[in-house]
């Protein structure tokens, strides 16, 4: 059981430590002009575009991965399609690499894309977990232990990237693709660790029959069920309100205090630290004592208030304050909005509702990635503004939405 959970959590890991890795590193290449990728001519405002556009490949390319692989999951087995991904993902970290070296923004965009269709690997171990768990006190402690490996995986990805590219660091071997020859070697690492170490629980599925689309099908699905219609709109404002303000901190901090990839690096080791030690240590209990809709009009309230402040903070220093204060909220959000998606369907469809979860955060990141961009080039703080009326709009959803005994039943737990 130890070695299984470690498998699977260490895809969520690398899944985010990747994430955190790229980042900053798209940040410097494409926003600096100092870097050669794009030529010293390219404007601020294009700029500002192609980093949305990059961006945005990636999370719409991860929406339709993760609502289609994850569903196929429930048909071909957690095992292969895990395997199938991280296959994928190799490939993507390995063009990403030839990209780089050849200056090539094309070459780029598709290596994003495949990196982000091949990202549906998390809902899928997500999924894994949930058909472990033996009662709903287990289920939330397995989904806290997710939020333990996304944050190891963020303040591994930025501290990745910012060390090994930096000549000040480690001289003439520091380079801006080492990382993600570094990356890529921990997927292999994963490959072995799930072929060799999960043993997928034998449950009766059904024949795997392709369909080309079965991502709409299975997003259409939730019309059927009441409960996940009701959580599903909530969430997508909740997450765009998480990405408006996680996508752009960094390009809102190299254009308003000049930060670097090593310091944009420690802007998401803080926001790992945050989240990590709220998973580790406060989850639980937090969990255990409150109930799931004051938890959520908490979370929601003080994500708002630090991304409001962030976009008028003068000061460098307080931005990893601010950073810090809106990460560890979203620790109990994030996990207490899994918890709810799982309970709201059987065992039988949990690789389902984990997809559509994915789907709806990274669509949400998908949209705001390609009008951030455009936000940045009219106002740098726009995208903050962006996220404090999205957090707005998924509270007063909660209060419109989430009522009837079915909610009612789920909110408690019962």
């Amino acid at each position: 059981m130890t070695l299984t959970k470690f498998a699977l959590l260490s895809i969520v890991f690398i899944d985010i430590m990747s994430q955190g890795l790229v980042i900053p590193i798209l940040s410097t290449i494409i926003m600096s002009p100092t870097e050669d990728f794009l030529s010293k001519e390219t404007s601020n405002d294009t700029r500002q575009f192609y980093f949305g556009l990059t961006m945005a490949a990636f999370f719409l390319a991860w929406f339709f991965g993760a609502a289609y692989i994850s569903k196929v999951s429930d048909y071909i087995g957690r095992k292969t399609a895990m395997l199938i991904c991280l296959f994928g993902a190799l490939l993507g970290y390995i063009l990403t690499i030839i990209a780089l070296d050849a200056n090539s923004l094309t070459l780029l965009l598709i290596a994003r894309v495949i990196s982000g269709f091949t990202a549906g690997n998390q809902p899928i171990a997500q999924a894994a977990l949930v058909d472990l768990s033996k009662n709903e006190d287990q289920k939330i402690r397995f989904m806290g232990m997710v939020l333990v490996a996304m944050s190891i995986g963020m303040v591994a990805g930025p501290l990745i990237s910012g060390l090994t590219s930096d000549p000040a660091i480690l001289g003439a071997a520091a380079s801006i693709d080492l990382p993600f020859y570094i990356v890529s070697a921990l997927v292999i690492a994963n490959i072995l660790l799930i072929m060799f170490y999960y043993n997928e629980t034998p449950v009766e599925r059904l024949p795997f029959k392709f369909k080309p689309l079965e991502v709409f099908l299975t997003i259409w699905q939730i019309r059927e069920r009441p409960v996940v219609v009701r959580l599903a709109p909530v969430f997508f404002f909740a997450q765009l309100m998480v990405f408006a303000f996680y996508v752009f901190m960094d390009n809102y901090f190299f254009s308003k205090f000049k930060f670097g990839t090593l310091e944009n690096a420690f802007t998401m080791v803080v926001m790992g630290v945050a989240m990590g030690t709220v998973s580790a240590f406060l989850v639980g209990p937090i969990s255990a004592r409150f109930r799931k809709i004051t938890i959520l009009y908490s979370s929601l309230s003080l994500m708002a208030l630090s991304a409001g402040l962030s976009a008028i903070n003068p000061t460098p220093a307080l931005a990893y304050v601010l950073i810090a204060c809106f990460f560890i909220p979203f620790a109990l959000y994030y996990t207490t909005m899994l918890t709810l998606f799982s309970g709201a369907v059987d065992q039988t469809e949990q690789g389902w509702v984990m997809g559509i979860s994915v789907a709806l955060f990274t669509l949400a990141a998908g949209v705001i990635s390609l009008l951030g961009g455009w936000l940045m080039a009219i106002d740098i703080r726009l995208p903050f503004i962006v996220s404090v009326i999205s957090a707005l709009v998924a509270m007063a959803l909660i209060a419109v939405l989430w009522r009837g005994p079915a909610m009612h039943k789920l909110l408690s737990g019962n």
